[in-house]
Parts: C-alpha cells; sequence; structure tokens
C-alpha cells in the first residue's frame, strides 16, 4: 500500500474513532451546565503524532463539521469553537513532537498543548462567550478562574494522560493493520511504562479535581 494511501485510510479510521469518543463524551455531565467535556482530542492528537499536525488539522475539522451535521445543537459558532480547541491543543500537541520526535518532545507536546487550549479558550471566552451566552462581559470574566481556566486546564490533561496510556496500544493496532510502522524494544517498553505511570498519576490528581468542578464530590 502506497504511503499517501497508508495516510489517507489511517485518517479515515481515526476520524471514525474520534466521532465515536465525541459521542461517548456526550454522556458526560456538562460543567456549570454548558462546557462539555471532548474526549475525541485523544483520536486527533494521536493522529497528529502519528501523521503530522496537518492531519491533526484536517481532522479536528472534519470530525467537527460531522458533529455538526449530525448531532450538535451550536451551530456555526460552535462548529469554530469545537476546531479552536481541538486545533490549539492536538496541533501544537503534534506540532512540537514533529520537531522532536522522542519521548520528551511528547511529554512537550502535550503540556504546551494543554497551555496554548487554556490561553486561546479564555481569549474566545472573554470576547465571543458574552455574545453566544448573551450576558455581560463581565459575568464570563468572573468565570474565568472558577470555571473556564480550570475546565480547559484539566480538559488538557485528562485528555493528554490518556494520550500517553493509550498511544501505544493505538500505533500498534495500527501497524497490525499495515498502516503505521512500529518497532518494539526494551528502550520502547520502558517507555511505555513510564507513560501509562506519568498517565495514571494526572488521572489520580485530575479526575477528583474534575469531580468536584462537576460538583459530584
Amino acid at each position: 500500500m502506497q504511503r499517501s494511501t497508508k495516510e489517507l485510510t489511517t485518517s479515515g479510521l481515526l476520524c471514525a474513532l474520534a466521532y465515536i469518543l465525541m459521542l461517548v463524551s456526550k454522556l458526560i455531565p456538562e460543567v456549570a451546565g454548558f462546557l462539555q467535556f471532548d474526549l475525541k482530542d485523544i483520536i486527533i492528537v494521536m493522529g497528529g503524532f502519528i501523521l503530522g499536525p496537518a492531519y491533526a488539522l484536517i481532522i479536528s475539522v472534519v470530525v467537527a463539521l460531522i458533529e455538526m451535521i449530525t448531532v450538535s445543537n451550536t451551530g456555526i459558532i460552535g462548529l469554530i469553537m469545537n476546531i479552536v480547541s481541538t486545533v490549539a491543543f492536538c496541533c501544537t500537541a503534534s506540532l512540537i513532537y514533529s520537531k522532536f520526535r522522542t519521548f520528551k518532545g511528547a511529554i512537550a507536546g502535550l503540556v504546551f498543548g494543554t497551555m496554548v487550549l487554556t490561553l486561546v479558550m479564555v481569549l474566545w471566552n472573554v470576547y465571543v462567550t458574552p455574545i453566544y451566552m448573551k450576558v455581560p462581559k463581565e459575568v464570563v470574566i468572573s468565570m474565568l478562574p472558577t470555571v473556564f481556566i480550570p475546565f480547559n486546564v484539566l480538559k488538557g490533561l485528562i485528555n493528554s494522560a490518556i494520550t500517553l496510556i493509550m498511544y501505544r496500544t493505538v500505533v500498534k493496532s495500527l501497524s497490525k493493520a499495515g498502516l503505521v510502522e512500529y518497532s518494539s524494544s526494551a528502550n520502547t517498553k520502558s517507555k511505555s511504562y513510564l507513560s501509562l505511570a506519568i498517565g495514571l498519576s494526572i488521572l489520580a490528581v485530575c479526575i477528583p479535581v474534575f469531580l468536584h468542578l462537576l460538583k459530584i464530590i
């Protein structure tokens, strides 16, 4: 199978998986009654790591468009917010990883992706959310430190943690299907254990905080 065909096939499969995770995300209660946690970024950032940041952008737009057509009721503003949020995280992370294709590069990408996601969404919330929600800007600004910033930081960290835990499993599955190359070694296995340990540690801290944000605990 030619490389371009493999990349198209892989991106199509990742689009389908991202869409499924988006649907699963709808089962998660909304924070403050309107902020929806979205798991699809996990698959899209993996796609960016595997295929490059351009594919992360393409998958983000395709899945967001399909979501708007099929299950979303937030219209064009929701579509743009969806794309901006996902691209800020996934394209930043995959761009850094494309320059430094190491375990440290992946960690740095996910950390900076979370930071850019948070910053971009703060700007979105300050300037666009008041128009969308039809509330004064001061109301939204007052919610930044208690709702918007914690939500986006937790979203980025939780999705980063699950990415670290699941990445090599996904790559191995794609490798068995003949879509990507994967080589296993003692060093690779040790990094897999390290990824698992870091990912689980992040989840152990972030999930209780996220549940508190939901007022479940």
